[in-house]
């Protein structure tokens, strides 16, 4: 679906009903609240100023853009986080890496691979996560490519996450040698400094709507 977007101070409405909002968030803004004062300005914070009654049921990184959803009411709110604890809400993103990565072709034209690494939150140096083997919460995530660039040595990447773990896309991806360029958490200085932000997009959503209970989808080019 992708209607006319709407343009309001500090963030861009995608989708509203009476049920839900679908957002597009910038790069470099919370989706909510942090700890302190110079962390309040977020994502939330301003939708709430139009619209009183949404609230959050699923976040993006801070330096992570693209689609969020927001309930609209208690209700909508209890139907969403239903859905996102049950998987019933799909979450592709896109994602520019470092490395030429190699996927093998499959014969039933499907060319999913996945990361199935556990995560787990490195407690000495919060908030990072690490891939911790024994402690770790299971963890999936799909990729597929969809180009590379043998100039620059990077790779383009659709993801697909399993499981919705804090900060996985960028784990994962740390984890097999192939980091998110702009990611100054997890990515080698010279990867960090390749992008002003983290090249890491959230392109679409899709999900059963809670009143017409019809498939909804939502859509999100990359910005970079």
């Amino acid at each position: 679906m992708t209607p006319s977007s709407t343009d309001l101070t500090g963030f861009t409405v995608v989708y509203e009903d009476e049920t839900m909002l679908v957002l597009d968030k910038p790069s470099n803004l919370l989706s909510v609240p942090g700890r302190g004062d110079d962390k309040q300005d977020c994502l939330s914070s301003r939708v709430q100023k139009y619209y009183s009654n949404a609230s959050v049921v699923h976040r993006l990184d801070m330096g992570t853009s693209g689609l969020m959803l927001m309930a609209r009411g208690a209700t909508a709110q209890r139907i969403f986080n239903h859905a996102f604890a049950s998987r019933a809400v799909h979450k592709l993103y896109e994602a520019v890496v470092d490395g030429l990565l190699k996927q093998p072709v499959m014969d039933d034209d499907d060319n999913w691979q996945v990361i199935n690494l556990p995560i787990a939150l490195d407690w000495p140096n919060r908030p990072r996560r690490v891939i911790d083997m024994n402690l770790g919460k299971p963890s999936q995530t799909r990729w597929e490519m969809i180009s590379v660039d043998a100039t620059s040595r990077t790779s383009r990447l659709r993801l697909s996450p399993v499981t919705g773990r804090s900060h996985q896309l960028r784990v994962h991806l740390m984890a097999i040698g192939h980091p998110i360029l702009g990611d100054k958490l997890y990515a080698p200085s010279a990867v960090a400094n390749q992008s002003d932000r983290l090249l890491l997009h959230a392109t679409r959503l899709e999900l059963i709507h809670p009143v017409s209970q019809q498939p909804i989808r939502f859509e999100s080019p990359a910005p970079f």
